[in-house]
């Protein structure tokens, strides 16, 4: 019984890079001896164990066999006969397929470290084709390491545009897609992930209402980079360099859907895109399963982040509107998301990534003022029911319109 520390742990400590979850595979050990040395057994489909102390998690050296479609459609073999190479050769990059004893001996027989070195993400096998989630995780380890130089192998892109063709990636549970996608999103460079999805052209199988974006013009006055996918790559690129949470960076991806459905006869301008996407973006929601916070905020954020650009314009009464679809009231962490995905909108344009963007304080300080009306003095004067809410709705109006005098933006 031999084990080894495998993967990311790997991977990590030849990069330099702070090791934070380890992994090991066990070799020539059966789940009877796992199990009496007190590991606790938590795999389903293949023998995975808890150590009794450390927690960390010890698989049983295993082969696979693709039986089926998807991520799932596999058979695995675990036995004390499976040596670590053959464990190790089912695994989908190189860099990801090298093992080291508690001495640091290096196994590699797939060449990781010359691939680390030469920055290159290449798979470990031809099997690499038989399971469409590599797809997206190929294309998150481009996010991760785009910073270090890193790009996907050439062979390595050509076997993912064929996962892609094969209609394969259709075979993908949401729940298995958005932890991809949710991961790369929180990348140093997520735009890198949607920049890889689109060569292979897995973007068009898994988001073709994103990769319609590309090719797409805008008025040169207002987006000087002019295509729109251009631009949402550098939306989404400005919420991960000012460390936006994942809400707002999927809100940034998705703000624009709707310009993909304007006619080119209309081009470059997108008259009513904010309307024209909510049925977009409401389908990338589903499709996905994002979790609810995530698909409320990209809903209201591709409605109304036009109103966002143009805060100082808002008449009072809009403005009350805005704030009351936000329900800032209750709510107050939403609307700071939106306004924080409206700025990325606004750096997301060549040559004005560092422009100023006062439209922030501005609406800030609106949600202020109308936070600050007090309902207890309306209460006193005996409104109540239906009459109380139009009542809180004057005074927050006329807040408002205090407000707008007197703000010096």
């Amino acid at each position: 019984m031999r084990t080894y520390k495998v993967g990311g742990a790997v991977r990590d400590r030849l990069l330099g890079k702070p090791v934070t979850d380890i992994d090991w595979v066990v070799v020539g050990a059966t789940t009877e001896e796992m199990l009496a040395k007190g590991f606790r057994p938590v795999g389903s489909d293949f023998p995975v164990f808890l150590h009794p102390k450390s927690g960390e998690e010890y698989a049983l050296a295993r082969t696979e066999r693709k039986s089926g479609r998807g991520y799932g459609g596999f058979t695995f073999h675990a036995s004390p006969e499976v040596t670590l190479e053959e464990d190790l050769i089912r695994r989908d990059l190189t860099i990801n397929a090298m093992a080291e004893d508690d001495q640091q001996n290096l196994t590699d027989p797939y060449h990781g470290q010359r691939d680390l070195e030469a920055r290159l993400l290449r798979h470990v096998s031809p099997a690499f084709a038989e399971d469409p989630l590599r797809v997206l995780r190929v294309a998150r380890f481009a996010a991760r390491y785009a910073a270090l130089g890193f790009t996907v192998a050439p062979e390595t892109l050509e076997l993912m545009r064929q996962l892609s063709e094969s209609g394969e990636l259709q075979a993908l549970t949401a729940e298995r897609s958005w932890k991809e996608i949710s991961r790369a999103l929180m990348e140093d460079q997520p735009q890198v992930f949607i920049e890889v999805l689109r060569a292979c052209g897995a973007l068009k199988e898994l988001m073709p209402e994103v990769d319609a974006l590309f090719g797409v013009p805008q008025p040169q006055a207002h987006h000087p980079e002019i295509d729109t996918g251009a631009h949402t790559l550098s939306v989404l690129e400005q919420a991960a360099r000012h460390k936006q949470p994942l809400t707002v960076r999927w809100a940034c991806l998705l703000h624009d859907l709707g310009k993909g459905l304007t006619p080119e006869e209309e081009w470059p301008r997108h008259i009513a895109h904010e309307f024209k996407g909510l049925k977009l973006i409401k389908a990338v929601n589903e499709r996905f399963k994002a979790p609810k916070d995530c698909q409320e905020l990209a809903l209201l954020v591709g409605e109304y982040h036009t109103h966002g650009h143009r805060a100082l314009e808002l008449k009072p009464s809009t403005l009350l509107e805005l704030l009351q679809s936000f329900d800032v009231y209750r709510r107050p962490q939403r609307f700071e998301e939106f306004i924080a995905a409206c700025e990325m909108d606004a750096r997301g344009r060549r040559g004005l990534e560092q422009r100023s963007y006062p439209q922030v304080d501005y609406l800030r300080g609106a949600a202020t003022a109308a936070r600050s009306v007090a309902v207890q003095p309306l209460l006193e004067k005996g409104f109540k029911g239906p009459e109380l809410g139009e009542a809180i709705k004057r005074e927050r109006l006329k807040a408002l319109k205090a407000y707008k005098e007197t703000a010096s933006f």
